[in-house]
């Protein structure tokens, strides 16, 4: 299959991350991501592990997000090697960096010092709170970013404090946003020929995503959100059914619905509870209590069966363990195997996108600390010093 971005240059001055989870978006569609990596060390995500699993001397995190590209070792403050990169980064389509804000432009490689050596460059900036403003130096980690943009008051109940996610949420949106604005990038490219600036934050992308819930605050005179009391309430600006409610072996999680509807069918009594639509809110804990004493008294099965015959929007809730093993799971195609040396493989997902009915397979593995200089230097002559 041609990809739609094949004959694409992209090189990746990123770590961690967000900057490299929209490089692998590129990649997957076809474009050919080069990671310029300091020699020795590297990406710092080669050695950021998650329950301390490693392949091949990198840790699990760097190969499921830098699969299907290739490393390039240079020192940016090498004079030598910073001549090279400029040779590189005049054939490229589009370069990437998440440096604090000043650092690009102490090493020459800053976005207006790139136009004069490409001014057709499609140049991504990737920064945790903005270049400018007084949190420009803070560190833009994932973490912190939940944390300073009210994301971690919307999940658990009233009285546990800040939940944050349970993974890089704003890394991985902020990835998104960077690969979508790119490509909306090289569409003006080819309209004006001239180069574009792209940047996103971490802050900004993790805000992004909680449009409805901001939206919400915004426009309901500055009331912050009110979680629920109770557990398995899962929306702090929605009430019953909405939410997960255990059952006599599992639990049950119910979309938006009809409430009174819903309590006729599952034989649940809130009478004294529901009179008009507003006691919905006005009731919303005791309401979520009521339905969960009736849910325990029936298997999951048994309640989604009875519920979807009514048209009901409800499912059972799975682990990864059921999940993965469902037919829906298999026949999506979502997992693919990594080749590593040695007849070593990893198992990790595909590329979510299909094109023309067929999936974005990519089995190469992510590639060794400067395993592709050489070759780069060769094919685009970058030792020849005419």
């Amino acid at each position: 299959m041609n990809r739609p971005l094949e004959g694409l240059l992209v090189l990746e001055f990123c770590q961690f991350l967000a900057g490299p989870s929209a490089g692998l978006k590129l990649a997957d569609l076809g474009a050919r991501v080069i990671k310029i990596e300091r020699p020795k060390t590297g990406d710092a995500c080669r050695q950021l592990s998650i329950k301390n699993l490693f392949v091949d001397e990198d840790s699990l995190l760097f190969h499921t997000i830098n699969r299907n590209k290739e490393s390039y070792a240079a020192d940016l403050k090498n004079p030598e090697d910073l001549v090279r990169l400029k040779k590189l980064i005049s054939k490229a389509d589009v370069m990437t960096h998440n440096f604090r804000p000043g650092v690009m432009e102490k090493i020459g490689l800053d976005y207006k010092t790139v136009q004069t050596v490409n001014p057709k460059i499609v140049y991504g900036v990737v920064t945790g709170y903005g270049n400018e403003g007084p949190w420009k130096n803070k560190p833009g980690q994932d973490l912190l970013v939940q944390s300073v943009s009210g994301l971690t008051f919307l999940s658990g109940v009233d009285v546990d404090g800040p939940v944050p996610f349970g993974l890089s949420v704003s890394d991985i949106m902020c990835g998104n946003h960077l690969a979508q604005g790119i490509m909306a990038a090289l569409i003006k490219r080819a309209k004006t020929n001239k180069s574009v600036l792209v940047e996103v934050s971490l802050l900004e992308s993790i805000l992004d995503v909680q449009f409805e819930v901001i939206t919400t605050y915004l426009n309901d005179g500055g009331k912050l959100p009110d979680r629920s009391g109770a557990k398995g309430s899962a929306h702090a600006y929605l009430s019953a059914p909405y939410g997960m409610y255990e059952t006599a072996d599992g639990y049950i999680a119910m979309a938006m619905g009809n409430l009174p509807n819903i309590c006729a069918i599952i034989k649940c009594d809130i009478s004294d509870l529901y009179v008009e639509a507003g006691s919905a809110f006005e009731n919303r804990d005791k309401l979520i209590v009521r339905l969960a004493e009736t849910f325990k008294k029936k298997d999951t099965k048994t309640w989604v069966e009875l519920l979807e015959n009514h048209g009901i929007w409800c499912a059972e809730v799975l682990n990864y363990q059921t999940a993965t093993a469902l037919n829906t799971y298999k026949n999506l195609e979502i997992e693919q195997e990594l080749d590593l040396n040695e007849g070593k493989k990893i198992k990790t997902t595909v590329n979510p996108i299909r094109l023309d009915n067929e999936k974005l397979f990519a089995a190469k593995a992510a590639p060794k600390l400067g395993g592709n200089t050489s070759e780069i230097n060769k094919e685009f002559e970058l030792e020849n010093n005419t």
